[in-house]
């Protein structure tokens, strides 16, 4: 059954192609706005059945960049030349997808507000994987399977599965409704500031009402947080995740990073492995993720502001004196390869409980 955080709303589709059934279902059937999961679906009309060898070399650079790093630039590109909603009609009919609509006619240019279900989107990967002819297969898991960090809009997508569990596995992140992300460095010389930055005043679009099958109709949420993994888990990607979710709105980027994480991380994966380590909160925002224990080690990516992070070790390094703080022991994070000083982990004592000191 899976955890899922209070004031989460959640729909689950866990599937294991070895044993064909599934091991989680959970409101698998709810409709929530894809965000950039129907990036599937452009690429999948984009190639056609004749894959990447009949498109331009541009063509596929754009493509992968769309896939590996939620480019939305590309995802436009296609959604105006590809006749904007017609894509997802038609995707959705020759994959058989029962819950998957265009954007609601109050917002028909609005790509990710394309309706879709945690149960559809396992039948779009089961058809990349069963289906599809293997050049179209083989473009598209490579893509996934090399997701960055960064998505191309700043925000670090390794929530959920790549934050769950180790490799193998390939991933499609959603996310829409979020003010910042944690991948773009702060263009300032501390390491953090205390709080997290304002959240613009931006206008919430009003609800609207989206068709589902059988011509009933179900408000589809377009004003909370949307915050999706989904991908493949194990070796020979045995195992399909979707987990797609709402958080109210105005919920921080690092809280839902870490909710839907532990949400993931609570299902039966068959084929997963499990990173080891313990996890913690931190607090401020800026937090850089450095290639040593002191700062003046490399920048290698910031934290989303308040998310949760996996510890594996921990050891003294440089001292850093955030008053009324002060601390010379640093954390590793094996999932950003790097550190970071424990200043800023929610902990009340200058070490970790339960947390080896790095060999």
């Amino acid at each position: 059954m899976p955890d899922i955080p209070a004031g989460t709303t959640a729909g689950v589709a866990v599937y294991d192609r070895v044993t064909g059934r599934f091991t989680e279902l959970h409101d698998a059937e709810r409709q929530f706005r894809s965000a950039s999961l129907v990036k599937l679906l452009l690429a999948l009309d984009v190639l056609g059945e004749d894959g990447p060898a009949s498109l331009p070399e541009a063509e596929r650079v754009r493509l992968t960049a769309m896939l590996r790093s939620s480019d939305d630039a590309a995802a436009s590109h296609y959604w105006s030349v590809r006749g904007a909603g017609a894509v997802v009609t038609r995707t959705a009919s020759r994959l058989g997808l029962t819950g998957t609509v265009p954007p609601p006619a109050s917002h028909p240019g609005y790509w990710g507000y394309t309706a879709t279900t945690a149960a559809d989107t396992v039948r779009v990967y089961r058809h990349i994987l069963e289906s599809a002819p293997a050049p179209v297969r083989v473009f598209l898991m490579d893509a996934l399977r090399t997701a960055t960090r960064c998505g191309n809009d700043g925000f670090d997508q390794y929530f959920g599965i790549p934050s769950a569990f180790d490799g193998p596995r390939a991933v499609k992140q959603g996310w829409s409704g979020f003010s910042s992300g944690g991948c773009t460095a702060p263009a300032r010389p501390a390491d953090a500031t205390t709080s997290a930055a304002p959240r613009p005043a931006v206008p919430a679009p009003r609800p609207a009402a989206a068709p589902l099958p059988g011509g009933a109709a179900a408000p589809l949420d377009l004003v909370s947080e949307a915050l999706h993994t989904t991908g493949t888990v194990g070796a020979g990607d045995r195992t399909v995740v979707a987990v797609l979710t709402l958080h109210p709105d105005g919920t921080p980027y690092g809280t839902a990073y870490g909710r839907i994480t532990r949400l993931t991380d609570s299902l039966d994966v068959p084929g997963a492995a499990r990173p080891a380590g313990t996890r913690f909160a931190t607090w401020g925002s800026g937090v850089r993720v450095r290639a040593g224990a002191n700062t003046s080690a490399a920048h290698l990516t910031t934290l989303p502001a308040g998310v949760e992070v996996l510890v594996g070790c921990q050891a003294r390094g440089g001292r850093v004196t955030v008053p009324p703080y002060d601390n010379d022991w640093w954390a590793y994070l094996p999932q950003y390869g790097g550190w970071i000083t424990q200043v800023y982990i929610a902990s009340p004592d200058d070490t970790l409980p339960g947390v080896p000191v790095c060999s």
